[in-house]
């Protein structure tokens, strides 16, 4: 062994030795009283607080509030977004099956809205901008996502005359087949609106 050897192994003993020390050092002194104690009394802290239930409201609504049964059931035409409160009369529920297999359900709804040159207004606003990207403007299927593919039905063909209002009314709301569903951006009454309008464009 040479002198060069020697010496290297002789430092790296000394190295190793005060690094070992160090971490029995650091080891002993992670686990003093002190050190027990504060875990003790701060380490449970968030594990401890009371906990929320899952979907728990964690904001209570101020005293007098009314309930509403759903953000898109305005209380009267005009009236967007501004919730029906329960206990007044609502459309009831349908889904996709609904329309196939409850037809009784879905043609029993009653337009509310009368075909008034307000409604219509409105009806043609809210079909420009929701409908006519598939329906086309004059509801005829030739709307721009035809250039891509998609066939919707033409508005104004006889078997979308034979729809009655309810029908229409619950296809916005639900969809079906190739369409979405609709019921959480267009409002009650605007699909209601919306029938009046498509009923304009169907000469009817």
């Amino acid at each position: 062994m040479t002198r060069m050897s020697h010496v290297v192994r002789r430092a790296a003993r000394q190295v190793r030795l005060p690094l070992l020390a160090l971490l029995l050092g650091s080891g002993v002194s992670a686990c003093i009283p002190m050190d027990n104690l504060m875990f003790a009394i701060f380490g449970r802290s968030m594990r401890s607080q009371p906990s929320f239930d899952p979907y728990e409201n964690t904001i209570q609504p101020p005293e007098g509030a009314v309930p509403f049964a759903a953000g898109n059931f305005p209380a009267a035409p005009g009236q967007l977004n501004i919730g029906q409160p329960e206990g007044t009369a609502i459309p009831a529920p349908v889904t996709q099956g609904d329309l196939l297999t409850r037809p009784d359900v879905v043609n029993s709804l009653t337009n509310p809205v009368a075909a008034d040159e307000a409604s219509l207004a409105r009806g043609q606003v809210v079909f420009n901008r929701m409908c006519a990207p598939c329906h086309g403007v004059q509801g005829a299927g030739d709307g721009p996502t035809t250039q891509v593919g998609m066939l919707p039905m033409p508005l104004t063909s006889d078997q979308a005359r034979g729809f009655s209002d309810g029908y229409i009314y619950s296809i916005i709301r639900v969809g079906r087949g190739l369409m979405p569903a609709y019921g959480h951006q267009v409002t009650h009454f605007d699909r209601w609106n919306v029938v009046n309008y498509v009923r304009q464009l169907q000469g009817q």
